[in-house]
């Protein structure tokens, strides 16, 4: 191995303090992976076949005492494993990059329980419910109410298992700002309300997110567990997530959450850290140690999630090589997506609910249009007002399916009094995702559920009305997306003369979607009427270049006889 390999390696390897700190923490629970360490900073040697680096500086009185220093366990340096690597040997099975790709199930969990930042508990609770009401200023809701605002807080509510809603209540507010939100007057009654009532364990307070100092004056003055809508969404998603995906996710999504509480928590610890089984700097303050401590944990999350990104690439080139069009379905949360793919598809496996957040995971389901061609449908999570953009850049990794789409389907819940509000917030996600112009422009938009709308009637030409429940309207969409779909792929519909004693229609129906084929009778050959891309076309004609003169030349000898 050479040097350059050697630099490679440990620049790979080795430039990660917290790899550093694991491997104390195993010597000192009395793992065996030792190695001698010498006083250079960087020192490789041969330990039985293996590859074994020392890259940190070590105490100079365990260098005199020739005290062993522990490195990396053995089998994580295989000296074969590095030589195989080194010379991009790649293998369709079991090759190293894709086991070093393999998310590890264990340690997403363990990133996943490490901290919970919310701190809720997964008792039972009995919620109060404030909706600060703001009249005036940047804060002010237009497209809403404040009655429908407090409709949806209870939802969130009540999405959760053994959470219940006690009381409620709107008060109005000229100082949203502030640490206590309201005036003197109405924090006094608000307090005493809430005291007054029995059994409540937490309150929640529906604003986007409270700050740390906020959020503690209020537990005082309380005396109970104090949420926004940011923390209860996380504990929603907590309580859903079943995937890799998911919980990568959120455990990035609580990073901001997690950060802005440290200080506030550690604000009377003003001790050196000292005693940790982790090695820290010199003069290293508690708070200082948890900063440095959340942000490896961010960049060991940031890394999976970027794995699972160029997992998810490579999923992408395989379909796009594949040549199926691609169709996402995104709205506002259950708004009825998952249960109009399962319509579109009629994929039994889905299993639609009728409650917020059902849907964490970005999932693929391939259907039908009218005319036998295949497309895919990405189901996506559902969108929610007032929600920092954090979150959503969070959910970036599997959101990012949506940009490489082809088209959009933007299902709206057409019986939901706030319907035009929830548009307004689909819409702006979409473009803070950086969506290309021309699939904005693509959007098909679906008025959903109107089976719960007696008499209803259809204002815009270009918008399909459909009930996904009861399968209203779906031949409309279908054959609205096959357009879409012809349009915006650059796809063709043409008819190709084929001989029939030749593989070529076997091909088509495997490359293209063969719409028709008309037997000509004498001659072997018939018309098939095809919907098939340019790229795939020319692959055709490259293919079955003899086959198309030999088409060309009995063409030309049929016109020569007629005349």
């Amino acid at each position: 191995m050479n040097l350059n390999k050697i630099s490679i390696l440990t620049n790979h390897v080795f430039l990660c303090r917290y790899a550093w700190r694991k491997l104390c923490a195993e010597h000192v629970l009395g793992r065996r992976y030792m190695a001698f360490a010498t006083c250079k900073p960087i020192r490789f040697f041969q330990c039985t076949s293996k590859l074994v680096v020392t890259m940190f500086p070590c105490p100079r009185q365990n260098l005199r005492a020739g005290v062993a220093v522990p490195v990396l366990p053995a089998r994580t340096l295989s000296l074969t494993a590095c030589m195989f690597k080194s010379k991009n040997h790649n293998t369709d099975n079991n090759s190293l990059e894709e086991e070093e790709d393999e998310i590890d199930e264990a340690e997403i969990e363990e990133l996943f329980q490490q901290q919970i930042p919310t701190g809720i508990s997964e008792e039972e609770h009995r919620v109060f419910i404030v909706h600060p009401d703001v009249k005036w200023g940047s804060r002010k809701q237009y497209l809403t109410t404040a009655a429908l605002q407090m409709e949806e807080a209870v939802g969130l509510v009540n999405t959760l298992y053994n959470w219940s809603v006690v009381d409620k209540i709107i008060l109005s507010t000229k100082t949203p700002e502030k640490r206590r939100i309201f005036g003197k007057g109405n924090f006094q009654a608000l307090t005493e309300k809430i005291r007054a009532t029995p059994g409540v364990t937490a309150v929640f307070v529906n604003v986007e997110c409270l700050s740390p100092s906020s959020e503690k004056e209020l537990q005082e003055a309380w005396g109970v567990k104090v949420l926004d809508r940011y923390s209860l969404v996380l504990h929603i998603f907590r309580c859903n997530a079943r995937t890799k995906e998911a919980k990568l996710q959120i455990s990035l999504a609580e990073i901001p959450l997690l950060r802005s509480r440290l200080r506030n928590e550690v604000a009377n610890l003003d001790q050196q850290g000292g005693g940790s089984r982790y090695i820290m700097g010199s003069g290293e303050t508690l708070f200082e140690m948890q900063q440095r401590l959340l942000k490896e944990r961010e960049l060991k999350i940031r890394s999976a999630l970027e794995r699972l990104r160029r997992k998810r690439h490579l999923l992408r080139s395989q379909r796009k090589h594949r040549d199926f069009p691609i169709v996402s379905v995104m709205g506002y949360t259950n708004c009825g997506k998952t249960t109009l793919i399962k319509a579109l598809t009629g994929d039994a496996g889905l299993q639609p609910k009728d409650q917020l957040f059902a849907t964490l995971d970005v999932t693929v389901h391939a259907g039908k249009l009218p005319s036998h061609m295949t497309v895919l449908y990405v189901d996506t999570i559902g969108f929610l007002s007032q929600l920092p953009h954090q979150l959503i850049d969070s959910f970036s990794a599997t959101l990012e399916d949506v940009t490489h789409s082809d088209l959009i389907i933007h299902v709206r819940d057409i019986s939901h009094p706030e319907t035009v509000n929830q548009k307004v917030n689909v819409l702006n996600v979409l473009k803070n995702l950086q969506i290309p112009e021309k699939l904005l422009n693509s959007i098909i938009e679906v008025h959903n559920k109107i089976d719960l709308i007696e008499g209803f009637e259809v204002s815009d030409p270009e918008v399909i009305p459909i009930s996904a429940l009861k399968q209203h309207g779906l031949e409309v969409l279908k054959e609205k997306i096959e357009e879409a779909v012809v349009k915006y792929t650059g796809k063709q519909i043409m008819t190709l003369k084929v001989q029939l004693n030749s593989p070529q229609l076997a091909w088509l129906y495997k490359e293209a979607t063969v719409q028709a084929v008309d037997d000509v009778g004498d001659d072997c050959t018939a018309n098939v009427k095809v919907i098939i891309s340019q790229a795939a076309y020319g692959r055709y004609r490259k293919l079955f270049q003899i086959f198309l003169m030999e088409s060309e030349s009995c063409l030309t000898l049929h016109r020569q006889q007629r005349n």
